[in-house]
C-alpha cells in the first residue's frame, strides 16, 4: 500500500488559523399606492409620479412611476422603476436583488409576475426597471373594476460588502479528572491523617473525604462516637482486598473488581456488597448487587440470595429466585453448598421456592 505524503500525514500536528468570509444582507418591502389612474393617464410620455423616500440598509431609495411610459417608444405602456438617491460625491456600487411587480387594490391578487433580478446600483447607473411594465389598456379596463386603484410592490434586498472575521480557536475544556487525582493523592498519601489496620496491613486516607462520603464513617472519625485513637484504626472482621475496593470506591466513584464471571471476583463482590451496607454507602450496593445480577450461576446463586435477603436487595433477590424457579436448575443447585446454607440461614425464603417446583422435595421434610 502506498505511503501517504509527509504533508498528509503532519498537518494535523501543524499550528492552525482560520477565517470566515461574511456576507450579509438586509431587504425591505416598500409599498407605492397609485389611486385614481383615469386621472394619470394621459400625463404625458417621461412624465412620472414618485414614491416617498424609503430607507434599505442605509441607502436611500424611491419608486418611478411613468403612466405613459418613459419614452415615447413605448408610449403603449407604463413604466416603473426603482431609483437610489445619490448624494454628491457619493461613488458607492450597491448590489441588490430586487423584484417590482402590480398588484390590485387589496395587495392579494398580482398583476404582474416579473422575476427577481440582480442589479449593481452605481452613480451611472442609478436606476433599474421596466420600460414596459403594464398595458395600459389593459391597466385601463382593471381600472374600471377598482376605481383606478393599484399597488407598485418592491421586494429589495442590499447585499452587504464581504467582510473576513479571524475564526479563534475554540477552547477546548479538559475532561474531567478530579477522580484521578484523589486516587493519586490516595495512593501516595498525601496529606493522609488516619491509618486502617486491617488483618495487619496498613491503609492510610482522609478522613474529611471519607466522612463526606460516609455517615459511618463520619459518626467513628468526627462525631461524638469516633473512635479515641483515630490516628490508627483497627478492623478485623473485613479482608483486606475488600476494604481497598471499598477506599477506591470511595476516592473515585468506581468498582476496582475485574471480570465478573469469574469465581473469585464474584466472592469479592458477594462481601464488597456486605461492607457497602456496613458503611451506608448505597451507590456502591446498588453497583454490587447490579453485578452480581448479571453473573448468577448455580454454584453462586444460593449464598448471593442470602446475601440479598440479609442486606434488603430486592432486585437481586429477585433475579437469583427467577433464576432458580425452573425445576432442573433448583435440582442443580439444592447439590450445592451455599443451597445447605441457605436452608440454614433463610428458611422463609426456600418456602418461598417451593410452590414454583412442587415435584420437588422439601429439604425440611
Amino acid at each position: 500500500m502506498a505511503n501517504k505524503s509527509t504533508s498528509e500525514v503532519s498537518h494535523g500536528q501543524l499550528p492552525k488559523t482560520s477565517s470566515t468570509c461574511l456576507t450579509e444582507s438586509v431587504t425591505a418591502v416598500h409599498d407605492f399606492e397609485v389611486a385614481n389612474y383615469r386621472l394619470l393617464d394621459g400625463i404625458g410620455v417621461g412624465k412620472q409620479v414618485r414614491s416617498s423616500y424609503f430607507s434599505v440598509a442605509g441607502f436611500e431609495w424611491f419608486i418611478n412611476f411613468f403612466p405613459d411610459g418613459r419614452m415615447a417608444d413605448y408610449a403603449d405602456y407604463t413604466s416603473v422603476f426603482l431609483d437610489r438617491v445619490i448624494q454628491q460625491n457619493d461613488t458607492r456600487n450597491v448590489r441588490t436583488k430586487l423584484t417590482l411587480n402590480m398588484l390590485e387594490k387589496d395587495g392579494e391578487a398580482q398583476l404582474t409576475k416579473c422575476d427577481e433580478i440582480d442589479h449593481v446600483f452605481s452613480s451611472a447607473k442609478s436606476y433599474w426597471g421596466y420600460f414596459r411594465f403594464v398595458a395600459k389598456a389593459k391597466l385601463k379596463s382593471l381600472s374600471q373594476a377598482n376605481n383606478g386603484f393599484f399597488i407598485i410592490r418592491c421586494v429589495l434586498t442590499v447585499i452587504k460588502e464581504p467582510r473576513t472575521e479571524v475564526k479563534r480557536n475554540t477552547v477546548v475544556v479538559p475532561q474531567p479528572n478530579l477522580q484521578d487525582q484523589l486516587c493519586q493523592m490516595w495512593k501516595d498519601g498525601q496529606g493522609a491523617d488516619v491509618t486502617f489496620s486491617v488483618d495487619g496491613q496498613l491503609f492510610k486516607a482522609h478522613r474529611c473525604l471519607l466522612a463526606a462520603r460516609s455517615l459511618v464513617f463520619k459518626a467513628e472519625l468526627l462525631g461524638p462516637m469516633k473512635e479515641k485513637e483515630t490516628h490508627c484504626i483497627k478492623i478485623d472482621d473485613i479482608d483486606p482486598e475488600i476494604f481497598e475496593a471499598l477506599l477506591h470506591f470511595i476516592y473515585t466513584d468506581s468498582l476496582i473488581v475485574g471480570e465478573h464471571h469469574k469465581e473469585g471476583e464474584i466472592a469479592k463482590l458477594q462481601h464488597l456488597l456486605v461492607a457497602s451496607d456496613r458503611y451506608g454507602l448505597d451507590r456502591l450496593n446498588v453497583m454490587c448487587e447490579s453485578k452480581l445480577s448479571e453473573c448468577i450461576d448455580v454454584e453462586t446463586v444460593a449464598t448471593t440470595l442470602v446475601l440479598a435477603e440479609q442486606h434488603h436487595c430486592k432486585d437481586l433477590k429477585e433475579a437469583c429466585v427467577e433464576f432458580m424457579a425452573p425445576r432442573n436448575v433448583l435440582q442443580a443447585v439444592m447439590e450445592t453448598d451455599g443451597f445447605k446454607h441457605l436452608v440454614a440461614s433463610c428458611p422463609l425464603v426456600m418456602k418461598e421456592l417451593l410452590p414454583w417446583c412442587p415435584v420437588v422435595s422439601s429439604p425440611f421434610d
